[in-house]
């Protein structure tokens, strides 16, 4: 089975490489280890590339940048029908990992943005969402949600996404049954405060459930979707709007938002670069391995 290699470039040229190269191996770790235990079929690796000359032939993307205009954030198809992705990156925090470890699972899980799954109906009841008569059809979004960085973990200090697993679409609950990776989701289409989940009626018509404000109720939010879209996920991004998707976003990166436990190994691993001089490090390096003078 070939193996898809995602790759993430740093086209902020701020990136603290030591960071990018620690970001890529946990990353691989989560793609390579967590996913594939619920996923199956997805065969992929996770790298770094110091520039755009150097990133392979066949690789998917992701592309760390400073800023982007509203809806060219996340996932997006080349003009060779590739998927590739955009992810804001700070060198003052550190938490963007969690904004590309969801683009990169999503990637995996549906590369080209038009999984669909068949399950119940869901409707908002009251501050919460549950299952309504009859049946939708969900688009299949790995993060989405879950996609607050609250529900985030770690992995050597890294923040990584939260994701659904297949049993997220089962008709009802299941004792011992994970319906997310770290069992922040309860229950068959449970939506957590953040994050949002994208279906299409038995009439044809597109809606979605959105809790992209933590503090206000889920509410609803129907989509004019285009019929001649060549990813629907491109296109559901794109019906959603410019304000509602940068507000999906910011529950990815906002501040203060990270789990306790996850933000001070985060700061833990910040901490520790930044007392490791790069130079005096080398010089550590060398001897212990006898490597000498390069």
């Amino acid at each position: 089975m070939a193996v898809t290699q995602v790759v993430l470039v740093d086209q902020t040229h701020h990136i603290d490489p030591t960071l990018l190269h620690n970001a890529a191996l946990a990353l691989d770790s989560q793609v390579t280890q967590d996913l594939p235990q619920f996923w199956s079929g997805i065969t992929a690796n996770v790298s770094s590339a110091p520039t755009l000359a150097a990133l392979p032939s066949g690789a998917w993307p992701v592309f760390l940048v400073r800023s982007l205009p509203p809806g060219e954030g996340g996932f997006h198809l080349d003009r060779h029908n590739q998927p590739y992705a955009k992810v804001i990156a700070s060198p003052a925090d550190d938490s963007w990992t969690v904004d590309a470890s969801h683009e990169i699972i999503e990637m995996l899980i549906d590369p080209y943005g038009n999984r669909m799954q068949t399950s119940e109906a869901i409707a908002i009841s009251g501050s919460d969402v549950a299952d309504a008569a009859g049946t939708f059809s969900y688009l299949v979004e790995g993060c989405d949600p879950c996609e607050a960085n609250n529900y985030a973990y770690d992995i050597a200090g890294i923040a990584l996404s939260d994701f659904i697993t297949p049993h997220f679409y089962d008709a009802s609950v299941t004792p011992g049954t994970h319906y997310s990776f770290k069992g922040n989701i309860k229950r068959p289409r449970q939506l957590l405060p953040g994050g949002y989940i994208s279906y299409m009626q038995p009439d044809g018509k597109w809606g979605q459930i959105l809790w992209v404000d933590p503090g206000q109720p889920p509410q609803y939010n129907n989509l004019s979707v285009a019929a001649d879209f060549r990813s629907l996920r491109e296109e559901i991004h794109r019906a959603m709007g410019a304000e509602l998707d940068t507000a999906k976003h910011q529950q990815r990166r906002k501040q203060g938002g990270l789990p306790k436990a996850v933000n001070d190994r985060i700061t833990e691993h910040r901490a520790r670069r930044a007392a490791r001089p790069r130079g005096h490090y080398e010089e550590v390096l060398r001897e212990r391995y006898r490597l000498g003078k390069s």
